[in-house]
């Protein structure tokens, strides 16, 4: 998506800096964003438009709607602060829900069944590196300074004017990912900045290893800061990074800066292996752990991890197989470009996530032949239960079982092929 050309009709151009008080502006008229007023968008803008206050779209989304895409969650910002919007909004007999965010200006309308996320503009009164302390504003380029990424710090009208107070629409044409004025700054204001600028320098820019040495030197200071962070948030960002465009060389290059410690990551990785296996699975769509889990030497790895980040379950599980099965242990000897193998350790282990796994496994590989011969393969269902075994007269739970093993062993062997009749003939011969 990031390689489609940018080319809005550009009204005015102003080259700024931080103390600069005029924007870049410039006019988008594209389908993205027209397609984003809905009737519930209508309603909002009516309300702010007739109390005189400035409603503009913020951040990410304007980064997408730049790049051609439509964005999946749009953020608002706006000159009224929390106490003007829900009075705007309870005079209109609009819905408001989640206030939660009250207290950072963030207030949620509900109209028309959508929801809209509008937070007043803010400057950072204090930060500890985690959260911060705002005071409101009306300045819209204070609001753009207290932003991480240039690209990042934009605003959009809803009449389609840009307004760009720190290069972002440059950097982003550029695929360059810059903060907003002082990296070191930016970063001890939230030190999950540090993940984000490798999050977006994977999504963003064209070719790896070019980057600001002062930015590099930033991270690396402040590195430990990420220790008060907690484990949840860095890995949303994590997850991001590590299936993205140049994650070998990000992940290799928070290595030589002094990460790991801080985010779970094991301290000794295996940069190398790391590197090897994204070269296998960097086409095929691999999922987060399948990337991470060539950094573990061991299983105790995967523990440490998900102890800092607190990995969901079915993450934590991958993790372990990968790191127990890599290697080709499921490799048949005899035959090596066999998938039987693999679908009978599928069949065996009678877990409904074991083909998935199965799959990260030949990704993690590299065998790409048995991979695009996995994704066609169904899970065959074994024929014979034990109502089928009672009604033949075996009523021993444990002869049942014994049997049911041994027919199903007959027929793996069989490649899974034959039916219950036939399956059932063998009891009865035996």
């Amino acid at each position: 998506m990031w390689r489609r050309i940018l080319n809005p009709v550009i009204i005015s151009r102003v080259h700024l800096t931080l103390i600069s008080r005029s924007p870049f502006t410039m006019q988008l008229k594209t389908t993205e964003f027209q397609s984003l007023f809905s009737d519930g968008l209508n309603s909002i803008a009516e309300i702010f438009e007739k109390h005189k206050f400035e409603l503009r779209i913020a951040g990410g989304a304007v980064r997408d709607l730049l790049s051609g895409k439509r964005p999946e969650d749009v953020d608002f910002a706006t000159t009224a602060t929390p106490e003007e919007m829900k009075s705007m909004f309870q005079n209109a007999g609009i819905r408001m829900i989640n206030n939660k965010g009250e207290k950072h200006g963030t207030i949620t309308a509900r109209i028309h069944n959508e929801n809209f996320e509008v937070t007043t503009l803010r400057v950072d009164v204090q930060t500890d590196g985690r959260h911060a302390e705002v005071e409101f504003t009306t300045d819209w380029q204070k609001d753009a300074e207290r932003r991480d990424l240039t690209i990042n710090s934009m605003f959009l009208g809803l009449d389609g004017t840009i307004y760009d107070y720190f290069q972002g629409y440059e950097d982003l044409k550029n695929r360059k990912v810059r903060f907003v004025g002082s990296p070191k700054q930016r970063i001890q204001e939230d030190y999950l900045r540090i993940l984000r600028y490798f999050r977006f320098y994977g999504r963003v820019t064209v070719s790896a290893g070019q980057h600001d040495p002062a930015t590099l030197e930033a991270i690396r200071e402040n590195a430990s800061g990420l220790a008060a962070i907690s484990g949840e948030r860095i890995w949303v960002e994590l997850k991001k990074m590590v299936v993205a465009n140049h994650a070998a060389h990000l992940l290799e290059l928070m290595y030589k800066l002094g990460l790991p410690q801080y985010i779970g990551l094991p301290v000794e990785g295996d940069v190398e292996e790391m590197r090897r296996v994204w070269q296998y699975v960097k086409d095929h769509s691999p999922k987060p752990m399948t990337v991470m889990s060539a950094l573990f030497r061991s299983s105790e790895d995967v523990e440490k991890l998900d102890l800092r980040l607190k990995i969901s379950r079915e993450e934590k599980n991958l993790g372990l197989f990968l790191v127990k099965h890599r290697g080709q242990l499921l490799k048949s000897q005899d035959d090596p470009d066999s998938l039987k193998p693999y679908t009978d350790f599928i069949i065996d282990s009678r877990e409904l996530d074991a083909q998935s796994k199965v799959c990260e496994l030949l990704k993690y590989q590299g065998e790409e032949k048995l991979l695009a011969e996995m994704s066609r393969w169904s899970l065959p269902r074994f024929p014979v239960s034990g109502h089928d075994l009672r009604r033949m007269g075996i009523t021993s739970g444990k002869e049942i079982g014994t049997v049911l093993q041994n027919l199903r062993d007959l027929w793996k062997k069989d490649r899974y092929q034959m039916d219950k009749d036939e399956l059932l003939n063998h009891v009865n011969k035996s």
